[in-house]
């Protein structure tokens, strides 16, 4: 429902307290002129981008989230979450002088950002204007655009494309061939996972002992990043299975391997951003913004400083390791990014012409849900 609708549902008392929030000229008594000099002040071009210049970064985080999000409406629980995961514990100088979440959303529904339902069933429930989300995210990203430097084609560059689909079927294959033994902790002892890294198209170092890690992925604690994603969704898809300290392939893998199926890069894509989204709640709008800042080459810095400020630390992991080895590097192998030097800049990124693609579509980067069990990491 767009802000003209809204605002016609809505009572006479919050279309009163918009006007005054915005000193709107008109009387106060008479719902049509509220409507109207508030679609007159709201519709105006400058005022968006006056809003998203003037905002707090808690307040944009907050915007963002609902930007992206699939729902058209929320409880005020869910309100409230959303708005203690914008607010960073480093922007926290007073805690008892902060704003409480009610009284940001009380704040949001002054400024016309949110609106009760309209039914009776949803009367207790906030919506915000489909058409003000549509000015924000243009605006929003607008702002973004102008914060990245760019930079011309590096020197030197590496991209991945469909080399993750090639590894799963090199993966499976090495499952099917071998005798896999599994430790106390259902891991695949070192000596095979190097065998399996040598064979992979893209070699990673095995994790060190001792090292925290935790939160992208159920296999993650054991097995190198871009393995251990690789190793979860064959799990998850039933493509191999664990069972009395043994790794072995399923029907269900044996027939992928058989029939010459590759798996569909798009499908990867979406399982790591549902993978990743408990460490990282705002990840589906940080690719897009990426795709939208990268679409020519730009400096790593600059992205840092455009895009960073929306990404909250989780645990041992700054906003800067993040972006660059849970987002960028990750994007790398997905086939979505390619990362270059430049002698001039340093590093570089630029999506690539399947990833700005990719990005772009809402109906692949949607909401989804996977099984609980893959909140064990």
């Amino acid at each position: 429902m767009n802000l003209a609708d809204m605002l016609t549902y809505a009572d006479i008392g919050q279309l009163t307290t918009i006007a005054e929030h915005y000193e709107c000229e008109c009387k106060r008594n008479s719902k049509h002129e509220l409507i109207q000099s508030i679609l007159v002040m709201l519709n105006r071009r400058e005022f968006i981008e006056h809003q998203v210049s003037s905002s707090s970064a808690k307040d944009l985080r907050f915007l963002n989230t609902l930007l992206f999000d699939g729902r058209s409406s929320y409880s005020l629980e869910e309100l409230q979450a959303i708005i203690g995961q914008s607010a960073f514990d480093a922007e926290v100088e007073d805690k008892h002088k902060a704003e409480s979440p009610r009284e940001a959303i009380a704040r949001y529904k002054r400024s016309g950002w949110l609106f009760n339902g309209m039914t009776q069933s949803t009367r207790f429930l906030f919506q915000m204007p489909n058409d003000l989300k549509d000015r924000f995210r243009q605006e929003l990203g607008a702002m973004l655009r102008k914060r990245v430097l760019r930079a011309g084609e590096p020197e030197v560059y590496r991209e991945e494309q469909h080399l993750y689909a090639e590894d799963l079927l090199l993966f499976l294959r090495y499952v099917r061939d071998q005798d896999i033994e599994l430790n106390q902790e259902s891991v695949m002892y070192r000596r095979q996972q190097q065998q399996v890294m040598d064979m992979l198209h893209v070699n990673e170092p095995l994790v060190a002992k001792g090292g925290w890690r935790f939160g992208y992925g159920r296999s993650f604690s054991s097995y190198p990043s871009r393995f251990a994603l690789l190793y979860d969704f064959a799990y998850y898809n039933e493509y191999i299975a664990e069972d009395v300290g043994r790794l072995f392939l399923t029907p269900k893998g044996t027939e992928m391997i058989e029939g010459g199926m590759k798996e569909s890069m798009v499908q990867m894509f979406r399982f790591w951003l549902r993978l990743y989204k408990r460490a990282i709640p705002n990840l589906t709008s940080l690719v897009y913004w990426m795709s939208e800042c990268a679409k020519d080459w730009v400096t790593v810095s600059s992205l840092h400083q455009a895009i960073g400020w929306l990404i909250k630390p989780y645990y041992y992991d700054s906003a800067e390791s993040i972006l660059n080895e849970r987002i960028m590097k990750m994007m790398l192998h997905l086939g979505l990014l390619r990362i270059g030097e430049s002698g001039e800049h340093g590093p570089v990124v630029q999506m690539t012409a399947w990833g700005l693609r990719i990005a772009g579509k809402s109906s692949v980067l949607g909401e989804g849900k996977l099984h609980s069990s893959i909140d064990k990491s």
